[in-house]
């Protein structure tokens, strides 16, 4: 016969830290429902309030960190103009509602940071969750939700470590690709590394209009202007565009006229890159192929870097408000010194 407890579903579970220090929580049982335990904290009355509200299914909000996470989502997501930005929120998320969700503030402490780090599989990715955890954090602290300071305020090096991509595109990776590139994938390609454009904009700018090109930067908000008889890259694109006489208003189009979306360039850019590396290898330049499969449409971003003249016109390009930035991720051509003797 089953043991009868006064609380049931109500155990402990001991979570150990990256030095193998141990963390013992109580939490609630949500096996039976398929979802993760939802930690009622260290402090075993304060677990046994919880559990009688979840346990007599009266589950609350307030106080939790979820309630931070909901109304950043009603009301400040939205705000947001970049579509890239809301997505990428929104997927952060969904990543930290179940580990932090159901946890009261004191119970998020730099430990419990730490080991959310560790666990995840994406590293990466789990420091954007951690650092819109603390862009929530610091909403929450202006909404009067909690008075806690940020648990990793000061603290250096807690996150997991990033190398920031060093990725040269050549002028033989661009053309691999570009001879098994289809013309709407060429545009793109063309668009991007003329202008230095993200992909979400060099697949919705506009016509020229009056020969210069008007566009206002999905991520920043930031307007641009470029005078298209500037750059034979792009008056040859504009005036191939105007012969379509296709209805659309994008500069990127299919030969029907139809607007772009991610999927189509995402599916036209792994065949052309995967032919390119096959032909590579073929050919018996085993170093090339590897190198053309590793290299992402974004990369024309940096391409554009390392065609400008200097660091500087590479920066106004990317619309960048820190060279350093620049330099850092984006230019990759290696710096031209004069020995001294």
């Amino acid at each position: 016969m089953a043991k009868i407890t006064k609380y049931p579903r109500l155990r402990t579970k001991v979570y150990r830290g990256k030095g193998g220090q141990a963390y013992v929580y109580y939490v609630y049982d949500m096996r039976p429902e398929g979802k993760p335990d939802v930690r009622l904290g260290k402090d075993y009355a304060r677990a046994i309030e919880q559990w009688e509200q979840l346990h007599n299914k009266r589950p609350q909000t307030i106080g939790r960190i979820e309630e931070a996470l909901t109304r950043f989502e009603n009301e400040v997501l939205p705000a947001y103009d970049s579509d890239e930005t809301r997505k990428g929120y929104t997927k952060n998320l969904r990543a930290l509602r179940p580990v932090f969700g159901q946890m009261v503030w004191d119970e998020v402490d730099l430990p419990a940071l730490r080991f959310y780090l560790d666990h995840r599989t994406a590293k990466t990715q789990g420091n954007r969750e951690m650092s819109l955890l603390r862009v929530v954090w610091g909403k929450a602290q202006l909404w009067g939700m909690t008075r806690l300071p940020w648990p990793a305020a000061d603290v250096k090096g807690w996150k997991n470590p990033e190398k920031a991509r060093e990725f040269e595109v050549t002028g033989a990776m661009f053309a691999a690709v570009y001879a098994q590139a289809d013309q709407v994938l060429r545009d793109c390609m063309d668009i991007a590394s003329a202008t230095g454009m993200r992909i979400t904009d060099a697949r919705t700018v506009r016509m020229p209009v009056d020969g210069v090109i008007t566009h206002r930067a999905s991520k920043t908000g930031k307007q641009v202007r470029f005078v298209v008889a500037e750059s034979p890259v792009l008056t040859a694109l504009a005036a191939r565009r105007e012969a379509m006489r296709a209805h659309s208003v994008m500069l990127l189009t299919t030969a029907t006229g139809r607007q772009v979306s991610p999927t189509m360039l995402r599916d036209r850019w792994d065949d052309a890159r995967d032919r390119a590396a096959l032909e590579a290898e073929k050919a018996g330049d085993k170093e090339l192929g590897a190198r053309i499969r590793a290299m992402y449409l974004r990369d024309m971003r940096s391409l554009a870097a390392d065609l400008a003249q200097d660091l500087e016109q590479a920066a106004k390009l990317l619309q960048h408000s820190s060279k350093a930035l620049t330099e850092k991720h984006y230019r990759t051509k290696p710096q031209t010194l004069r020995a001294v003797r």
